[in-house]
C-alpha cells in the first residue's frame, strides 16, 4: 500500500492552520436575524404566564416564541438511527421547565443587543416545583420529572411515571453460584461524575429559505441526516422540506451527536422566511447542552486460586438528566464493553437503571458508557489482583480472549476475528518499565510515585443497525470525486477515505476530491459516532472502488474494441493482452463528451452484522505529594489495537487526545451544582480540563491485528482511547498512598481524607 498505514497530512490542514473561513459562523449571512434564548432560572417549574408584549416593542425584534405560540410536536434530539432508542420527551418551548437553563422563550432580532434586551423584558410567572437533584433517589420518586404525553418509539421499557428511561438485566450462567465458589472476590461501588465534552467550537447553526420554499440549515453537527429528521419532526413538516449542510466542525466528542442548536434557527426561519443564526456562548455550551452520564456502578469479580476470573457482575445506575436522549443506549456499554474482556467466565450479570433528574441532560460522549464501566471493572480487577497476589498485568494476560474465541455477554459480536490485546499489554509493560520499576517509590523530595494499569475494549459501529453509503464518480480527465455522508469533525475521516480510494484505484491522492456533507446530494450516512466512520463507511468506500474498477474495464472494452477479460487496469492505463492501451484520462474525457456520454458512477453501501472491538492497554506512572495530596501524571503509555491503522499520524493524535481527556476525567473534571440545581462549573474558570502541562509524557504505540471484515484490516480507534486512564491512575495513586479512591475525580482532598 502506498497511502494506507502511512502518516498522510490531513486534507484540510492548510486551511485550518491559516485560519480560513471554514466553520459555521464564518459562513453565516451577514444579515441573519440573531437568536437569543430566555432560559429558566429554576430546576423544576411550571410557566403560569409569560408576557412578551413589552419585549416585542424593542426595535429590531422580529419574532418571539414561547409555549403559547411555538410549534408543539414531540421529538427527540438524539442522533440515532430511526426509530431512535430515546424517548420523544421534548417540545420546542414547553410549559414545564425541567432544569436550570431549559428554554422558556426564543427571541429573534436584527442584532444581538436587541435580542438580549428583549429577553430581559419578557415577564415570566413561574410556579416553582421541588426538583429531583439526587439521582440515587430518582427512581420511583413521588416527584415526576416528566408527567406529560412523552413517549418512546422503540421498546426499551420507558416508564416516566417512575422517572425511568429504561431498566433491565442480563445473565450468563449462574453468577451467584460461581461468585460463591471463588477463592478471591471483590465487591466495590464506584461513582463517576458528569463530564463536559469541551470541544473548542461551541454549538452553532444558521438557517435560510431556498427559493423553492425549502429550509436549509447549516450546522456544526456530527449527524446531518439525523438532524434533518429532528428538525422536520419538531416543525411537523415533511423531511423533503429540510436540507442540512455540514461545514468544518471544531470538535464534537459526542456532544454534537445530539441536535442542540439546530431547532431554534430552523423554527425562526421557517416562520419568518428570514435567515437566522444561533451561536451558543461557552456558558450555554457548558450548562444548557449535554454531558457524559453521571453513574454509580457496583462491580463484583471473583477468581479461583490460579487466577482464573470466573464471575463478574456490573450493576449500573445512570443519570440522564432532564431529557432522555441516548439514556437507554449509553448504559448498555457499561457492561457490554467491559465484561467480555475476560474470557474464562462461568457466570456473569449486568443490570441497569437509567433515571430522569432535574439536571442538565446527559447524552453522548466519547466512550459512551464504556468509560464509566471500565473505571469500575478495571479498578475491581486491580483489587482482585492484589487479593490473589498476582501482578495486575499477569492476571489480565491469563484471562483475556484469544483470536477466534467466543465472546461472552455481548450482542455485538460472537467470536473474535482479531485481537492484539496481548501485544498491547506486553508492549505497554515494556514502554512503561512495568517490570523494571518499583510500583511504589518514595522520591528524594518526599513525593511518592506509583504505577497502575488497565485494559479496555470498544466497538466499531453499531452492529445490524448503521449503514453507510458512498458514491464515487470518475470525472473528466481521470480524477475522482468521492461523495460521502460521513461527518469529519476534525478527526480526519475525509483524509482517510481519500487514502483508501487512492490505494484502491492506484492513483495519487491529489486525484481524489472528497465532498463534504449536504443531505441533498450526499449519500446516506448515520454520521460520526459509535466509532463507525473508518470501519463502516470505509468498507462502503472499498466496495465502491471495486465497482468503479469493473466499470472502467467494461467501458474500456467498448472503446478499445477488445474482449473484457483481456484487459487490465493499473490506475493510469488500461492495457490489453495484445498490446493495446488507453489512458484513463482519455477514457474519462471520452465518456463525458459526444452522443455516447456515459459518466461512470459507482455506488456502494455497507452495514455490518458485527462490531469488532478495538482494544487498548494503558499504563501510568503518577507522583503524589503526601503533604498536599496533589497528584501529577509523570508518564502515560497507551498501546492500541485498531486493526490496521489507516493513517498512523491521525491514529496517534486520536490516542494522545483520548488519553488527555481520560486524564481529565480521572483527576480534574467534575460537574457540580448548587443546592437549587444551578450548575456551578459552567466556564473554563471553574471547570478544569488538563492542559499539555498536566498530562506528563504521553507515549503511544500500536499492536496491529488484521480485522477481515474491515477496510484493509481496520477497526475503530476514536473512543477506545479514552477509557484506561481513570482506573490506571486510581490504581497508581493507591500504590503510592494506600488510598483507594472510588469516586472520580481523584482529588487531593479525597487522598488526604483517605489517609486519616
Amino acid at each position: 500500500m502506498k497511502y494506507v498505514n502511512t502518516a498522510v497530512k490531513k486534507l484540510d490542514a492548510d486551511a485550518l492552520v491559516q485560519g480560513k473561513p471554514v466553520y459555521t459562523d464564518d459562513l453565516a449571512p451577514k444579515d441573519c436575524l440573531v437568536i437569543k434564548l430566555l432560559r429558566s432560572p429554576h430546576a423544576h417549574a411550571k410557566i403560569v404566564d409569560i408576557d412578551t408584549k413589552i419585549a416585542e416593542k424593542v426595535p429590531g425584534v422580529e419574532l418571539i416564541l414561547t409555549c403559547k405560540n411555538a410549534p408543539r410536536h414531540r421529538y427527540t434530539s438524539a442522533g440515532q438511527t430511526y426509530p431512535e432508542w430515546s424517548p420523544y420527551d421534548r417540545v420546542l418551548c414547553d410549559h414545564t421547565m425541567r432544569y436550570v437553563g431549559d428554554v422558556a422563550a426564543i427571541v429573534a432580532a436584527d442584532t444581538e443587543k436587541h435580542a438580549e434586551q428583549a429577553c430581559k423584558l419578557i415577564k415570566v410567572t413561574y410556579e416553582v416545583l421541588e426538583p429531583v437533584l439526587d439521582f440515587e433517589t430518582a427512581k420511583d420518586n413521588p416527584i415526576h420529572v416528566h408527567n406529560d404525553d412523552s413517549f418512546a418509539k422503540a421498546p426499551f421499557g420507558y416508564a416516566p411515571e417512575r422517572n425511568l428511561i429504561t431498566s433491565g438485566s442480563e445473565d450468563f450462567g449462574d453468577f451467584d453460584a460461581e461468585f460463591a465458589k471463588c477463592a478471591y472476590t471483590v465487591d466495590c461501588t464506584y461513582y463517576t461524575p458528569a463530564q463536559q465534552q469541551c470541544m473548542m467550537e461551541t454549538f452553532r447553526s444558521y438557517a435560510y429559505m431556498e427559493y423553492s420554499g425549502r429550509l436549509t440549515l447549516v450546522s456544526s453537527t456530527q449527524v446531518p441526516f439525523h438532524a434533518r429528521r429532528h428538525v422536520a419532526t419538531m416543525l411537523g413538516i415533511p423531511y423533503t422540506k429540510v436540507r442540512i449542510i455540514k461545514p468544518r466542525i471544531g470538535g464534537g466528542f459526542g456532544a454534537k451527536q445530539t441536535s442542540v442548536s439546530e431547532f431554534y434557527p430552523a423554527a425562526v426561519t421557517w416562520l419568518t422566511g428570514k435567515p437566522s443564526k444561533l451561536i451558543f456562548t461557552r456558558q450555554e455550551s457548558f450548562a444548557c447542552s449535554n454531558s457524559r452520564h453521571q453513574m454509580r456502578v457496583r462491580a463484583r469479580a471473583g477468581c479461583d486460586a490460579e487466577g482464573n476470573i470466573t464471575a463478574i457482575s456490573m450493576e449500573s445506575l445512570s443519570n440522564t438528566g432532564a431529557y432522555g436522549e441516548h439514556g437507554s443506549t449509553v448504559v448498555g456499554l457499561v457492561g457490554h464493553k467491559t465484561i467480555p474482556l475476560y474470557n474464562k467466565l462461568k457466570g456473569g450479570r449486568f443490570t441497569w437503571d437509567v433515571v430522569y433528574t432535574n439536571m442538565e441532560p446527559a447524552a453522548a460522549f466519547r466512550g459512551y458508557g464504556a468509560t464509566q464501566g471500565t473505571f469500575a471493572l478495571e479498578s475491581t480487577i486491580n483489587q482482585l489482583a492484589e487479593k490473589a497476589g498476582i501482578d495486575p498485568a499477569e492476571l489480565r494476560l491469563r484471562n483475556i480472549a484469544k483470536e477466534g474465541a467466543e465472546v461472552f455477554m455481548t450482542p455485538e459480536i460472537k467470536y473474535l476475528n482479531s485481537t492484539g490485546l496481548r501485544g498491547c499489554i506486553t508492549r505497554g509493560m515494556e514502554l512503561s518499565g512495568w517490570n523494571e520499576k518499583p510500583h511504589r517509590q518514595v522520591m528524594p523530595d518526599g513525593k511518592i510515585r506509583g504505577m497502575g494499569m488497565a485494559i479496555c475494549m470498544q466497538g466499531s459501529g453499531i452492529a445490524n443497525v448503521d449503514t453507510a453509503s458512498v458514491e464515487l464518480r470518475l470525472e473528466d480527465f481521470g480524477f475522482y470525486t468521492l461523495m460521502i455522508g460521513a461527518t469529519d469533525m476534525g478527526t480526519g475521516c475525509d483524509t482517510i477515505f481519500a487514502q483508501m480510494v487512492a490505494d484502491a484505484m492506484n492513483c495519487p491522492m491529489d486525484k481524489v476530491m472528497v465532498h463534504g456533507v449536504d443531505t441533498d446530494v450526499s449519500p446516506y450516512d448515520p454520521g460520526s459516532y459509535a466509532s463507525a466512520s473508518t470501519y463502516v463507511t470505509g468498507m462502503a468506500v472499498v466496495k465502491a472502488c471495486e465497482h468503479m474498477q469493473e466499470l472502467i474495464l467494461d467501458e474500456a472494452a467498448v472503446h478499445m474494441d477488445c474482449p473484457r477479460d483481456t484487459l487490465s487496469f493499473d490506475g493510469g492505463e488500461i492495457t490489453s493482452e495484445d498490446g493495446k492501451s488507453l489512458a484513463l484520462d482519455d477514457l474519462a474525457s471520452a465518456l463525458v463528451a459526444g452522443p455516447q456520454t456515459h459518466q461512470l458512477v459507482a455506488t456502494a453501501s455497507h452495514g455490518s452484522p458485527i462490531s469488532p472491538p478495538p482494544f487498548m492497554a494503558g499504563f501510568v506512572e503518577t507522583e503524589t505529594d503526601p503533604e498536599t495530596g496533589k497528584t501529577d501524571v509523570i508518564k502515560m503509555v497507551g498501546v492500541v489495537d485498531c486493526g490496521t491503522p489507516i493513517n498512523r499520524a491521525l491514529a496517534r493524535v486520536q490516542t494522545e487526545g483520548g488519553l488527555s481527556q481520560g486524564i481529565g476525567f480521572a483527576l480534574f473534571e467534575d460537574v457540580q451544582y448548587q443546592p437549587n440545581g444551578k450548575m456551578m462549573t459552567d466556564s473554563f474558570m471553574n471547570y478544569k480540563i488538563p492542559t499539555r502541562m498536566d498530562t506528563g509524557e504521553i507515549v503511544v504505540d500500536f499492536s496491529e491485528s488484521y480485522e477481515p471484515t474491515g477496510p484493509y484490516g481496520a477497526k475503530s480507534i476514536g473512543e477506545v482511547v479514552i477509557n484506561t486512564p481513570a482506573p490506571a491512575i486510581a490504581q497508581a495513586v493507591y500504590q503510592a498512598t494506600g488510598v483507594r479512591v472510588t469516586t472520580l475525580p481523584v482529588t487531593p482532598e479525597k487522598i488526604l481524607m483517605g489517609q486519616k
